[in-house]
């Protein structure tokens, strides 16, 4: 096993590990049907949902009002591995099959503000747009007495709030006989709709005591294309939204640029809640309104200076978010920082250890395969002592240490040119410093083997220890023990030991 490798993989884990943040709990996809003021606010509430609930990320996708955007951004959703989905359908049918098959993939769907035909869906999530437009239609027409003139400008053709307002609206002033709806407009919720379709319009605009558009930036626009045309009928307009802040309806009501609007809650931190609740198994409602207000003079300077209060929270909860993130990014990275460098003098020191573990073992048993080969201890050799007068028993054992000596010499010899392919017995019989003859006849009486078979064995011992201590391949080690062909080394290797290079690792 390479141990280096192990190590440096294992630590390699612990910075990635270390370092690295933990995946979120849950992850929910958003799909709006558009993008406007409405809907920027109710991000920023999901956002801020999301970071209150902790662990939640949000993932969001906004169509602009195109059917097939919403549904490639449905199915990227999905890809992409989410959760939970919230959708804003951007018209009824169109929508449908996308919501199905986030619901057939086992990912529960929630619906907000807009309706679909699909009842695959887990949870429904708005105002009633129907008693919208009912109450709008009934304000109007007491306003009027019950008699007058109205204009209406329907929002997207299809969606589902533009059907069940006009729905409302038009049960409220059916019941006022002298109240005419002189006509119903299309636009598609954005304040140049509004604008145009007054603007295109060819029906008589002299009269029209009321218009009302089912947003406020629709009913912005037909104030601005009746202006144009030059209209001084006092022609009043009325919208739906009530959005807090600059430019919102209601401070366009309290201005009196709009009679009227109508509180069209955005509530993304409701939104997570719900998603929260469905994701952890907690109760929950299927079909959820959300309460809302009609919008006044007589109340709308209340109304603004409670939303506006609210603003200064939520922004200064921002502001809080942020701080607390780049502190946390600041925390990470020092962390990260001392991780890596602990990590790389770890890397380093382990390094260094295995280098000389690997280097003392592997001499070890270089030494005792030569040891194997020629037959003799691979001891350390003991200096020859100084002798005056000798015995003939010392002088055997100096003969002894003599022939270690020189068995010692070879074994150095060998093992260092073993990588030399073109080392031979005569460049061996050199460097031990006799001649060939001379080194054969002694390598033969002290060892039973020829100076071939030394360098031949001395070899393969090497090569069976690299096969079991490293990862090197067959024909790596073969040339580092200096055979000139692998296919060779693999024969002299089982006439030797009986078995092929590679069945000595799974042995």
């Amino acid at each position: 096993m390479n141990y280096f490798k192990l190590i440096l993989t294992t630590l390699l884990l612990l910075v990635i590990t270390s370092c690295s943040q933990q995946p979120p709990m849950h992850v929910i996809g958003i799909s709006q049907c558009s993008g406007d003021i409405w809907r920027d606010k109710q991000n920023a509430e999901l956002r801020m949902g999301a970071y209150i609930q902790g662990d939640v990320e949000v993932r969001f996708a906004s169509a602009y009002d195109s059917d097939e955007r919403q549904v490639q951004q449905i199915d990227s959703l999905i890809k992409t591995g989410i959760d939970l989905l919230i959708v804003a359908p951007n018209q009824v049918q169109t929508i449908s099959p996308a919501i199905d098959r986030a619901y057939d993939k086992g990912i529960p769907v929630i619906v907000f503000e807009r309706k679909t035909n699909s009842k695959k869906y887990t949870a429904f999530i708005s105002a009633d747009n129907y008693e919208m437009g009912k109450t709008m239609g009934e304000y109007i027409a007491h306003q009027l007495h019950g008699k007058g003139r109205i204009l209406e400008i329907k929002g997207l053709k299809d969606s589902s709030p533009a059907i069940e307002r006009h729905n409302g609206f038009v049960q409220a002033v059916n019941r006022f006989p002298k109240i005419q709806l002189t006509d119903t407009l299309q636009g598609d919720w954005t304040e140049e709709s509004g604008y145009k379709a007054v603007k295109d319009y060819q029906g008589d605009l002299s009269h029209i005591d009321f218009v009302f558009a089912q947003n406020d930036r629709m009913a912005m626009g037909a104030r601005k294309a009746m202006k144009e045309k030059g209209i001084t009928y006092p022609t009043k307009f009325c919208g739906i939204d009530g959005l807090p802040g600059k430019g919102g309806g209601i401070e366009l009501v309290r201005d009196s640029l709009l009679d009227a609007s109508y509180i069209y809650p955005t509530h993304g931190d409701q939104l997570i809640q719900l998603a929260i609740n469905i994701l952890e198994d907690k109760p929950y409602k299927k079909e959820n309104l959300l309460k809302s207000a009609l919008v006044t003079r007589d109340n709308a300077n209340v109304l603004l200076m409670e939303s506006e209060e609210t603003m200064r929270q939520t922004a200064y909860l921002d502001q809080l978010h942020e701080k607390a993130d780049t502190y946390l990014q600041q925390l990470g990275t020092q962390r990260a920082i001392t991780i890596l460098m602990a990590v790389i003098i770890l890397i380093i020191t382990a390094s260094a250890v295995i280098i000389i573990m690997n280097m003392r073992r592997r001499h070890r048993l270089e030494r005792q395969a030569f040891s194997m080969v020629v037959n003799v201890p691979a001891e350390e050799n003991t200096p020859t002592p100084v002798l005056t007068e000798v015995t003939q028993e010392e002088k055997g054992q100096i003969e002894a240490d003599n022939d270690a000596r020189f068995l010692e010499r070879l074994r150095q010899q060998v093992q260092e040119q073993m990588t030399n392919s073109d080392f031979s017995v005569e460049d061996l019989a050199a460097q031990m410093g006799v001649s060939r003859v001379q080194l054969y006849r002694k390598v033969k009486t002290q060892t039973g083997r020829t100076p071939v078979d030394i360098i031949r064995l001395s070899r393969l011992n090497r090569s069976k220890i690299l096969l079991q201590a490293t990862d090197l391949s067959v024909s790596e080690i073969a040339y580092q023990v200096g055979f000139t062909a692998p296919s060779y080394f693999t024969k002299c290797f089982k006439e030797e030991f009986g078995m092929l290079p590679g069945d000595t690792r799974k042995s």
